[in-house]
């Protein structure tokens, strides 16, 4: 069996290097440069799915991909609500219809374990069941969250929230903020084109708004999986991070920063802020795995 397989692979190999291409000239040189740009992508997406598969993945990386496999099917085309089951299937925990003092008491226990998923369909159910994401259904504290992007619309968004969620690692980071009282409020980085922030398409910009649908960084259905860890816990942490987060908003409305795919970005932006805060250590914030999982995390904190 090993001999017959080495000859089959012998033969290939042999195949592959002695074919000729159909065409000739600029044609030849231009499907040679199509097949190594797909054979490019090819590695990029394999190497993105291992580290997707590998990284980040709790105690129980077996129930993190039934949560994120059901998540995904279940997070309905925007528009539409999900299924009368899909909370009970996805959060098995929590059943159909649990109360807010239940979900805050089961994410209270995952937070406790670093970091954990806030997925469209709870957000869903937590928004049409009680109007907003409050410390009624999360627990206070200052949370970094993370999630692939890709488009909402259909008809591509149910093939894309899979591959960007396993096959494009890279993440966009937020900040959230849960008080005590009030509505949850998200501190979100981009361009200001992508935030109606004004001041130019490709600046640098970023918002503080309530964390509810329509806010640029909240559980949708192209960015149906959220990756949440809690930084900060105390009521203290959150009036000084609303702070320190108003005023980084402030300074990116009056600089004159341009937007960057690596750097400087919405990531750069939210690891200067912890860092600066005292939550994330420069080292930590610079490690090689954060900078292939949030490009730009690690970049120089020259921001004003």
């Amino acid at each position: 069996m090993r001999r017959r397989a080495r000859d089959l692979a012998d033969r290939l190999v042999t195949r592959v290097r002695h074919a000729k291409h159909p065409v000739t000239g600029w044609r030849r040189a231009a499907v040679i440069a199509a097949q190594a740009t797909a054979g490019l992508v090819g590695l990029f997406a394999a190497a993105n799915l291992a580290l997707s598969l590998s990284t980040f993945r709790g105690d129980e990386p077996l129930e993190r991909m039934r949560h994120e496999l059901v998540a995904l099917w279940h997070s309905p085309p925007p528009g539409r609500p999900p299924g009368d089951r899909a909370l009970s299937r996805t959060w098995p925990e929590l059943g159909d219809r649990p109360e807010a003092a239940e979900i805050r008491a089961h994410l209270e226990a995952q937070a406790a374990d670093d970091e954990f998923l806030f997925d469209h369909v709870l957000a869903d159910h937590i928004v049409r069941r009680w109007g907003r994401v409050d410390a009624r259904t999360l627990p206070v504290g200052v949370y970094v969250g993370a999630h692939a992007l890709g488009p909402d619309g259909l008809p591509f968004v149910p093939v894309t929230k899979y591959l960007a969620h396993y096959l494009l690692f890279p993440r966009h980071a937020y900040v959230l903020i849960v008080p005590e009282t009030g509505p949850a409020v998200v501190f979100s980085a981009s361009t200001g084109e992508k935030l109606g922030a004004g001041g130019g398409a490709d600046r640098l910009r970023a918002v503080l708004t309530p964390y509810a649908p329509g806010a640029y960084d909240f559980p949708g259905s192209g960015q149906a999986l959220h990756e949440l860890t809690r930084v900060a816990a105390g009521g203290d942490d959150v009036d000084g991070m609303l702070r320190r987060l108003d005023a980084a908003r402030r300074r990116l409305e009056a600089s004159e920063i341009t937007y960057g795919l690596l750097a400087p970005n919405s990531n750069t932006v939210v690891g200067c802020i912890l860092q600066a805060a005292g939550e994330m250590s420069e080292r930590r914030r610079s490690t090689m795995l954060l900078a292939l999982r949030a490009p730009g995390f690690g970049a120089d904190c020259d921001l004003d």
